[in-house]
């Protein structure tokens, strides 16, 4: 699972992996944290950004639970994400980076996107 979570976020420009502290995978934009993953007694966990909204509507969905500690920020997490969970939090991750990115990069973000979308 981490390897999915590593292949969506180095993909972002400028994004990086760190390991913090705890030991978490951590992966961050111009110093500011936007995913967060790690492995504990129940397995693997998975940690995004997102806004009070999109936080509010995730937690409606039961597989979705705010973040102990940084959740009061808008941090949501998935323990053991399922398979069809991905393309859903692919974006979420996503989102997540353009919350925490610079606006330099998230204009490079958008060009690359919508180069993206027309060459598919």
């Amino acid at each position: 699972m981490l390897d999915n979570v590593r292949k969506i976020c180095l993909a972002l420009p400028e994004a990086v992996e760190i390991i913090d502290g705890f030991g978490h995978n951590t992966f961050k934009i111009n110093g500011k944290s936007f995913v967060i993953s790690g492995e504990s007694e129940r397995g693997f966990r998975l940690s995004f950004k997102s806004d009070r909204e999109t936080q509010e509507i995730l937690l409606q969905k039961e597989y979705f639970y705010k973040t102990p500690y940084i959740g009061h920020h808008g941090w949501v997490s998935i323990q053991n994400p399922a398979g069809d969970n991905w393309e859903e939090l692919n974006d979420l991750i996503q989102e997540a980076y353009l919350r925490a990115a610079p606006k330099r990069l998230v204009k490079k973000w958008m060009e690359l996107y919508k180069k993206v979308g027309k060459e598919e």
